[in-house]
């Protein structure tokens, strides 16, 4: 019954989240750890299924030519230095703090996807690569990268919001968030899966729901939803998320 009843929760969840590029981890982990999935391996597989996911949807994004490879490369190399590092501390903290920390980040986000104001560019180019950019792409993919592995986040909801701030176009900011999202997810699911176990039944049949989510998503992202319409599902299933998070600290 739980792998049937995660499988069926992984689809529409994941074809929600490819929407704005982001991975699922976020939502994943409290529903698994509600389905009594330890919550160290609730991390590991969430990141996981963040990377297929993000594989599927990125390949369809660079056929669209929506991915903005020179803005990711900075996050990618930095991200997949500071995941490592966040998911061995994990193993160290309190788990009582770990969900703290996961509900100030989801707070912290919806709070930049709703009222952070950017400034968009009116030319299809996309932004210049500055070297005052690269510097800000570079150290907060150390932060994804960390927080990825701290807390089992894909880190796109951190990415997200610095790239529309940077100026990049919501659909394009979609796209190299999602492939930024597969390097970051890997290193902090390698990082968990040397100090923990894995149930393969359960990330079989989730891995399959979570493929199939990001076919259907992807394509709704870049052939039927407006990029507005993108910003406010993502920030509104970030404070649900937090809501019920904080719910069941009491």
């Amino acid at each position: 019954m739980l792998y049937v009843l995660a499988a069926v929760l992984t689809f529409p969840i994941t074809t929600i989240l490819t929407i704005a590029g982001v991975g699922a981890a976020f939502v994943l982990i409290p529903i698994f750890t509600a389905l009594g999935v330890e919550l160290h391996e609730a991390m590991a597989v969430a990141l996981l299924l963040n990377a297929l996911a993000m594989i599927f949807a990125s390949s369809r994004y660079a056929r669209k030519k929506l991915i903005l490879w020179k803005i990711a490369i900075p996050f990618i190399i930095t991200s997949c230095i500071g995941a490592p590092v966040g998911a061995l501390l994990s193993y160290r903290i309190n788990n009582s703090f770990l969900r703290i920390c996961f509900i100030l980040f989801l707070l912290f986000a919806s709070g930049m996807i709703f009222f952070y104001k950017t400034k968009q560019e009116k030319s299809d180019a996309p932004p210049k690569l500055s070297l005052k950019n690269t510097l800000i792409t570079g150290f907060a993919g150390l932060a994804v990268g960390f927080i990825s592995g701290l807390i089992g986040v894909g880190g796109g909801n951190i990415v997200l919001p610095i790239l529309i701030a940077l100026g990049i176009k919501p659909k394009e900011a979609v796209a190299t968030t999602a492939l930024i999202v597969i390097f970051s997810s890997l290193s902090a699911f390698i990082s968990h899966l040397e100090v923990g176990t894995l149930d393969i039944l359960f990330v079989s049949v989730t891995a399959g729901s979570a493929i199939l989510g990001a076919i259907i998503g992807s394509w709704l992202m870049t052939d039927k939803l407006k990029p507005e319409i993108i910003k406010k599902i993502l920030g509104f299933i970030l404070i649900a998320v937090s809501v019920k998070m904080i719910i069941n600290l009491f």
